[in-house]
């Protein structure tokens, strides 16, 4: 086989593109509908000007809408400040174009209120913009709403530069005794060292208020929801979180956090039923878009799925990853359809991570027509090992598995099982594609059709039962190709690579079993295969 030119990469994945969103299996999802009555935020005492705070005046413009039977507030061009906002039923909150919705950074004007954090209960302080138990509710227009996160966000110093380093611990805040962390308060780094206990009185959080970021949209137990066209940006925490949601369309939305922010996610559905995500663009410092359903017990114990999402025609530019299932989702994820997404310069690709003690089922996911270019981990990840760090290594860290034994099947076993992935490219990544499944547990049914991967490494895949790569092509210097450890039932059909590829195919471990190498052209490699001494014999078959 002679060298693939970039060119060829993106002509073969072209050649192979399909369009699914023609399936009779798509989730159908409502939308909501409100009356034309328009009130202005100006008529209750919002003033343009940047300074005036008018959070009183959002709330009676929206509350009076509610009580007229719904309709539009709207929004004109001009710097509005403003405190939480609480969304009513059949309220369009709509923001011109120009509008700019600048939530205030003092960090009191938010209270402390119940809700969850990271798919558990939890104290936090009230999100900027909330919902609960509410139907038929809107955000639309061209302005912008920004969460003011500097106010909240602690920054590691590995992540600046050293003149801006020296510029925010100017600005205020504290560093803690390593040096290597700014933060916005005392409380907040006060927050930063204790084991913060759950389920406490609100007494309890007060030393620690500035350290409980909220997110910056939080929707609770809604229906029929709409955002479309406006930008959220400068979270302190996730950007945009429903929750237990069902009917939720976002369309033409951008969510902005700085590379930078920890827990900045774009979008994060959870527990969610029922939604379309399209033509969105997600630029943010953690998961861009996110699926989860729960954490641990008390995830298991909800037992709501996120189902019925349909994700298309969207940007993700930085972030850990670009499209992502995890790690909460100990209530399960199934049915999600994903197509026409590009990924530009996210930590990974397609992310599907969990952990041990999480439990929950991922199933049925069809993922068709993915586009990605420098990425800094892996193009298709599945990792049952997530350990709540940074997906990418920094300066002299590991990203080495250690040594774990099995351990007996649970409700907390966790489950990755029937994902369809094809007509996928990357130019550039670390990793074309890794699966690490549990000794316990292995990440089972698995196909990954018309493929072109650009990476440093090709396949590693560890503990892994019924996976298929059909018409993959590894572009990849690595002198072995392909490793494969305790797995079985493989099958690689029509895979191609570069030539004088020193070694195909690594195997290792007394687990593995049933592979198949279809359709292949071996003698572009110097060797097809090489087994540890604890391979079974005849593991491999080739035709």
């Amino acid at each position: 086989m002679k060298k693939l030119s970039g060119l060829v990469v993106l002509v073969l994945a072209t050649a192979f593109r399909t369009a699914p969103d023609n399936s009779t299996d798509l989730p159908q999802i409502l939308t909501p509908t409100f009356r034309k009555d328009t009130l202005l935020i100006s008529k209750f005492g919002a003033v343009a000007d940047g300074l005036t705070l008018s959070t009183a005046a959002f709330t009676k413009a929206i509350e009076q809408c509610n009580r007229n039977g719904g309709g539009v507030v709207l929004v004109p061009r001009g710097l509005w400040l403003t405190g939480s906002i609480a969304l009513k039923n059949n309220v369009n909150l709509h923001l011109a174009k120009g509008a700019l919705v600048q939530f205030t950074n003092q960090r009191d004007a938010y209270p402390l209120v119940n809700t969850t954090w990271e798919g558990e209960d939890a104290v936090r302080n009230q999100a900027p913009i909330s919902g609960t138990d509410l139907e038929n509710i809107a955000i639309t227009g061209e302005g912008i709403l920004d969460g003011a996160g500097d106010a909240w966000r602690m920054v590691k110093k590995s992540k600046l530069t050293a003149d801006q380093w020296k510029k925010l611990v100017a600005s205020g805040g504290v560093v803690n005794d390593k040096q290597d962390s700014w933060y916005p308060s005392a409380q907040s780094l006060k927050g930063a060292t204790m084991t913060v206990k759950a389920g406490q009185d609100h007494s309890y959080y007060e030393d620690i208020k500035d350290f409980l970021r909220p997110n910056m949209l939080s929707l609770t137990r809604c229906k029929r929801i709409l955002l479309e066209g406006v930008t959220f940006q400068n979270s302190p925490a996730w950007c945009l979180h429903p929750l237990l949601c069902e009917n939720i369309t976002l369309r033409n939305v951008t969510a902005k956090n700085p590379w930078y922010a920890q827990n900045g996610d774009g979008l994060d559905l959870e527990s969610c039923r029922n939604g379309l995500v399209e033509n969105c663009l997600f630029d943010v410092g953690d998961d861009g878009i996110c699926i989860k359903s729960g954490r641990d017990e008390q995830g298991r114990k909800r037992g709501v799925p996120t189902e019925n999402i349909i994700v298309r025609n969207c940007r993700v530019y930085h972030a850990h990853g670009g499209f992502v299932i995890g790690s909460e989702m100990s209530g399960g994820v199934k049915n999600l359809y994903v197509s026409n997404c590009t990924f530009m310069g996210t930590d990974v690709g397609l992310r599907f991570k969990t952990a041990r003690g999480r439990g929950g089922i991922v199933e049925n996911i069809f993922v068709d027509g993915i586009d990605m270019t420098d990425i800094a981990g892996e193009a298709i990840l599945f990792d049952m090992y997530y350990a709540a760090k940074d997906p990418v290594p920094q300066q002299g860290e590991s990203n080495e598995l250690p040594t774990i034994p099995a351990q007996p099947l649970s409700e907390a076993t966790p489950q990755f099982r029937s994902f369809q992935i094809r007509n996928v490219t990357c130019k550039g990544a670390e990793t074309g594609i890794m699966i690490r499944g549990l000794p316990e547990m292995a990440v089972k049914d698995i196909l990954i059709e018309n493929a072109v991967l650009q990476s440093r490494k090709g396949l590693v895949c560890i503990e892994a039962d019924n996976i298929r790569l059909k018409n993959v092509t590894l572009i990849s210097p690595a002198k072995t190709l392909m490793q494969i450890q305790n797995s079985h039932n493989l099958t690689f059909d029509n895979i191609r690579y570069l030539d004088k590829t020193d070694l195909l195919m690594y195997i290792s471990g007394d687990r593995s079993k049933d592979i198949k190498l279809l359709n292949t052209n071996t003698s572009n490699a110097k060797k097809t295969a090489e087994t540890t001494a604890d391979v079974p014999a005849n593991v491999l078959t080739m035709k």
